[in-house]
């Protein structure tokens, strides 16, 4: 019924891009004319231009200031791709052209149709009007007809209609991510464990490269379009998510927070946009120097609102990159995209959070009116709020990579002063919660290694633990706990490259360079993922994330190289990325669907090597094993072992359960005081000790007093405990028997 479901979807949006391709009319379209040449004596701040092959006719729409006097002639050369393959010569005298035969100086709006000839129609190739987001140029040399000197450049980007920037791709793209992440949760509650951890790896590695996708288009570099639209299809990764009526409330709260909104939407019928995809170095120097000398002359206040609002050209039009282009591109004023992330982000929480309220009300009701088996979902509805607030820690991981660049870009742009504080609470809430988490996940890791040489022995039996900092190490393998540091800060550098190197287009690609290079050879080298298949997966994603770095650098203009050279590298990109997406979501799909198939989902996967599955018991396995556990237990109040209560405070409680340390920490084991000192002598006792029940639970006192148990970190002095209450040397248990939890994590040594 779920694959069933899927390819449904799947079909829809294929549908929906694919129908309008077909079904739409065959034109070449430009929306703004961008400046070639410094001091250009001719700009246009509206420029639109429509032609459409079937009635061989060209609509123009163009104000335009000029300052040049005489007579000229246009030098038109048209590329795609960066190759010339119409260059031609024309004489507005010739051709009739009314107002620019002779030129003169002055303002000269311009508004008619007009009429292209069957010879320079049949040289526009067949594919130009079906191929998606052309990368064709038209670029118009104004000369002098006496002198030959060039007096103004012009050039205009020119598209088909054609994207493959495609909502109903967003929403199979989210809606598969979703469906995945639920299945996780599913098989996890259900008891598959193993089954459960790789979809949720899976699920989280996919969406990872979601992330890393939209961040490609989030770069002040200058992208093909092709490459644009599709970092575009993303960017609902990272909370940029257009909705009317938000916008609305968004830029209310912008103005009532002393904020000062953009409204270049507003002005889209009277001023273009150029959505930059050439080098800064190329089309908006002018624009860039004649916005600083001009910021120099006004006072500080206002230089500052500059500095925060769109670059505007001498020509009264606008330049957006970067972060800018992928708002725009989205439909949103560049100062509604800050709050757009933070409250999308805060949304998909509050859903979530609400969701599972739902399902743990919904499953209660399921038991009571017997439409389920009691032993269902049994875990989680005795530990839910724990298993929460392991989702909330979770999500928050999921949006440290959206929230860390809209926080660290909101501190470039101050839209208001409120967002601004929102920025700081959000980045350093969410960075000292990730960061105490990991901290937290060390510490347990630690404790484990120390009381029973394995790290995998706390961290997986513990049902409180794997609940609460699961989401940081399960997807690793058991000795590589500590990996989600290196994840951390490998997301928060490269945040801090995209939000604050906006201006600076070569430095976020050689940064993008060595950040990626340095998380393939961390990936290669250390394999720190639960599996050699997810291992494999995960280093796929790196490679193809340091491809993409390259790629970067290119654009980037660093090399000097041709146009040509940046068109083809920008269809390399997006067929290699499309294509690996693609199996990408393949591989998450059909391994998911088989498992909901299977009669035993654990068992289409092997078990790790660290031997978690030997420790990951159900809770009804860890408390009710004896009989006097649970009477401990009823005597204790808990449920099923879970305390009740959120559990926000009791840190120590979330180490280890108390079960898991009578059963374990042997030196709380009280030696009778009337006992002689030879009484447990191997040579008296010859058979291993066994080991007694715990005396100082509840219902059964001890006789002697509280100890304190010796610190695991302090090895002296838990050998030395044990010394003194077994009588079997040291070597007795490693010599006679080997625990599995000592296979498998290099601790047999």
């Amino acid at each position: 019924m779920w694959f069933s479901t899927l390819r449904s979807i799947l079909f829809v949006s294929w549908l929906s891009a694919v129908v309008p391709v077909f079904a739409a009319e065959p034109m070449l379209v430009s929306n703004s004319l961008n400046t070639c040449q410094e001091d250009s004596m001719f700009t246009a701040s509206l420029f639109k231009v429509v032609y459409t092959p079937n009635n061989n006719t060209a609509f123009l729409n163009i104000v335009a200031t000029s300052s040049v006097e005489g007579s000229v002639v246009f030098d038109i050369a048209i590329s795609a791709y960066g190759y010339t393959i119409i260059q031609t010569t024309i004489d507005p005298c010739k051709v009739g052209l009314a107002g620019l035969c002779p030129m003169t100086a002055g303002k000269i709006p311009l508004k008619f149709n007009l009429p292209v000839g069957e010879e320079a129609a049949s040289q526009i190739p067949g594919i130009a009007y079906t191929f998606p987001d052309l990368d064709a140029t038209v670029r118009v040399f104004l000369n002098m007809t006496d002198t030959k000197k060039s007096v103004a450049c012009v050039e205009a980007d020119i598209s088909n209609g054609k994207t493959v920037d495609l909502i109903a791709v967003k929403w199979v793209l989210a809606i598969i991510a979703g469906l995945v992440l639920c299945s996780s949760a599913i098989l996890n509650g259900l008891g598959h464990s193993n089954a459960a951890a790789h979809v949720a790896s899976g699920a989280l590695s996919l969406f990872g490269f979601f992330q890393a996708q939209a961040m490609l288009g989030l770069t002040a570099i200058h992208l093909p379009p092709v490459v644009q639209s599709w970092t575009q299809d993303f960017q609902w990764s990272m909370g940029i998510i257009n909705v009317d009526f938000m916008q609305d409330i968004f830029t209310w709260y912008q103005r009532a927070t002393g904020g000062t909104p953009s409204t270049i939407f507003d002005s889209l019928t009277t001023v273009s946009v150029q959505v930059e995809k050439r080098a800064l170095s190329v089309m908006p120097d002018a624009a860039v120097d004649l916005y600083r000398r001009s910021a120099a002359l006004i006072p500080r206040g206002a230089a500052s609102l500059m500095k925060r609002g769109n670059v505007m050209t001498g020509s009264g039009s606008y330049i957006v990159y970067g972060i800018q282009r992928a708002a725009f591109r989205g439909g949103i004023e560049t100062t509604n995209l800050f709050m757009t992330g933070l409250v999308f982000f805060c949304l998909f929480v509050v859903i979530t959070i609400g969701a599972v309220a739902a399902f743990k009300g919904f499953c209660e009701l399921a038991v009571k009116q017997k439409w389920m088996k009691g032993d269902k979902f049994l875990e989680f509805r005795n530990g839910w709020l724990t298993v929460l607030k392991g989702i909330l820690f979770r999500l928050t991981l999921i949006g440290y990579p959206q929230m860390s660049i809209l926080c660290l870009w909101e501190f470039t742009q101050v839209d208001s002063p409120a967002e601004v504080v929102l920025a700081v609470f959000f980045i350093v809430g969410m960075t000292v919660t990730l960061g105490w988490a990991s901290s937290k996940v060390i510490r347990i890791a630690r404790r484990s290694v120390a009381m029973h040489r394995n790290p995998a022995y706390i961290l997986f039996s513990d049902p409180q633990a794997l609940n609460k900092w699961g989401f940081l190490y399960i997807q690793f393998r058991a000795s590589a706990y500590y990996f989600i540091i290196p994840v951390l800060g490998y997301t928060l550098v490269k945040a801090m490259f995209i939000a604050f190197a906006q201006n600076n287009n070569t430095a976020q690609a050689i940064g993008f360079l060595l950040i990626e290079a340095g998380a393939l050879i961390a990936a290669s080298v250390l394999r720190p993922w639960m599996d050699k298949s997810t291992n494999s997966f995960n280093i796929a994603i790196c490679a193809v994330n340091f491809i993409n770095a390259i790629f970067l650098l290119i654009f980037s203009d660093v090399f000097n190289q041709p146009p040509l050279v940046n068109g083809v590298i920008g269809l390399i990109l997006f067929f290699l990325n499309a294509i690996f997406a693609t199996v990408l979501l393949l591989m998450v799909i059909v391994s998911t669907t088989l498992i909901f198939y299977r009669k035993n989902p654990d068992g289409r996967y092997q078990f790790m090597a660290d031997d978690r599955a030997s420790f990951m018991k159900s809770q009804s396995q860890l408390t009710g094993t004896t009989e006097l556990d649970a009477l401990a237990a009823t005597a204790r109040g808990d449920k099923a072992g879970y305390k009740a209560g959120l559990d926000l405070d009791d840190d120590n409680e979330s180490i280890s359960s108390a079960s898991m340390r009578r059963r374990t920490d042997t030196s709380n084991l009280a030696v009778p005081t009337a006992a002689p000192n030879g009484a447990y002598n191997r040579n008296n006792n010859p058979e291993r000790p066994r080991s007694p029940v715990d005396p100082s639970v509840p219902l059964f006192p001890a006789n002697s007093g509280p100890q304190r148990a010796p610190s695991p970190f302090n090895g002296n002095s838990g050998a030395s405990q044990r010394s003194q209450h077994s009588d079997s040397p040291p070597s007795y248990r490693a010599q006679n028997n080997a625990s599995p939890w000592q296979r498998g994590a290099g601790y047999d040594h």
